[in-house]
């Protein structure tokens, strides 16, 4: 697939191999450039529809030698249909107030992300995460992104508690699900599977195509969860393709 980046030609590089953190036994490289400041959310737009994530100021890409597993991976919105199972974890979570807000981190956010990986992922990448690095995670980028935050609903002493939040990327055609995080002790709400949903119809409200879930990794129990969303494109060789039941 050809990409064209509009100002000036990226530099990219590739990572040493390193312990798969999704396949056991197998190893990952990552190819890799930094983006642009001046025209950095156009060239985000055009590599994420040709199969690059973005941390930071930085997008990357799996490359790895001997495995193709991580396939990238996006909802279409304009003919999904949500389950009746989809429709449950939606009304479950009704009283839930959605609130976009700028890429700004607070306090309030990073304890609920510090509550949420170490529930969720005490020994991931991200466990040792301190305030530095999340702030870096939400402010550092030249790219068009806000946080969604999902609170209870109000009361009479100002917002209410904040129970989810997904840093999102608005592109071109579709938002990018960046990272999300929610209180690990809500488990009844369904809250990573709700905040997919949530994005698939805004969406579809504001006329966007997409929502771009990053990497399907097919026999990854830590990402199977992606193929339960039907429609389902998957980036193949040949291009965007519908993942077939």
């Amino acid at each position: 697939m050809t990409q064209h980046f509009p100002t000036r030609q990226l530099r990219f590089f590739l990572t040493a191999p390193s312990p798969c953190p999704y396949l056991p036994g197998r190893e990952e490289r990552k190819v890799f450039a930094h983006l642009p400041l001046l025209d950095g959310a156009t060239v985000n737009d055009s590599l994420t529809q040709g199969g690059f994530r973005r941390s930071q100021n930085i997008a990357y890409r799996p490359a790895c030698e001997q495995c193709s597993a991580c396939v990238s991976a996006r909802i279409p919105t304009g003919d999904y249909a949500f389950s009746r199972s989809e429709r449950r974890v939606l009304a479950r979570n009704a009283d839930i107030r959605r609130h976009a807000v700028e890429a700004e981190a607070t306090v309030e956010q990073f304890d609920l992300l510090r509550r949420y990986l170490l529930a969720r992922h005490p020994g991931g990448g991200m466990a040792d995460m301190g305030w530095p690095d999340f702030v870096a995670m939400v402010e550092d980028t030249a790219v068009r992104t806000h946080l969604v935050e999902y609170r209870a609903a109000s009361t009479d002493h100002g917002p209410g508690d904040l129970i989810a939040c997904t840093l999102v990327d608005r592109l071109g055609d579709g938002l990018s699900l960046v990272y999300s995080f929610y209180d690990p002790a809500a488990t009844r709400r369904s809250l990573g599977s709700f905040m997919i949903l949530d994005h698939v119809r805004h969406a579809g409200r504001i006329g966007l195509p997409f929502v771009y879930l990053g990497y399907w990794v097919e026999g990854s129990h830590k990402m199977d969860y992606k193929s339960r969303f039907r429609p389902l494109e998957l980036l193949r060789a040949t291009g965007w393709t519908r993942l077939e039941d």
